[in-house]
């Protein structure tokens, strides 16, 4: 499949979409994502419209109707779509949440005094704000926590960067 260039608008509209999908396993309404994005529901059904004919959304008709996201959509946003994946914790103020992290990436492991991570999650970021203390983890597999304080939210694409000021992975020895 050719690369699909999205808008930052078709983007946005996109990822609320597979969002509110993955939160709900049944179709969106266009009022839901409306309301998730901040725009109006029927500037939300020309944009599906033009999504649905680059084969990224499918329309569903009948009373609980609305868009579902394709396989194409998944690919285009590089995220994975997970029957049964596993959720890492996410702690914000103490409050705990159950996120599902598609990746960390640590930008800056180079410099000496700085570490920062790019945490790319499943759901929306939207209610993560800057200075948040946030601690994500165990991972499944490494048992990797990753604690630090945000940095910056990209709603866009659910990534969240944080000042990590605590990282734990304990060294396991192999059954072999």
């Amino acid at each position: 499949m050719d690369q699909i260039d999205l808008t930052n608008s078709q983007r946005t509209t996109l990822t609320a979409l597979v969002n509110e999908y993955q939160a709900t396993d049944a179709a969106v309404s266009a009022r839901v994502v409306a309301e998730e994005t901040g725009r109006n529901a029927g500037t939300i059904r020309n944009q599906m419209q033009t999504l649905s004919a680059l084969g990224l959304v499918e329309s569903v008709a009948g009373p609980a109707g609305g868009y579902e996201p394709t396989d194409a959509a998944y690919s285009v946003l590089d995220r994975q779509q997970l029957d049964d994946a596993e959720t890492v914790t996410l702690a914000r103020d103490y409050d705990r949440v159950d996120a599902t992290v598609d990746g960390i990436d640590f930008t800056n492991v180079h410099h000496p005094d700085l570490c920062r991570a790019q945490l790319h999650f499943q759901q929306s970021v939207r209610d993560l704000e800057n200075g948040d203390p946030i601690v994500v983890g165990p991972s499944p597999v490494a048992a990797l926590v990753v604690g630090g304080r945000v940095v910056t939210t990209d709603e866009t694409d659910n990534v969240v960067i944080v000042d990590v000021e605590q990282l734990q992975a304990p060294i396991r020895k192999d059954d072999s």
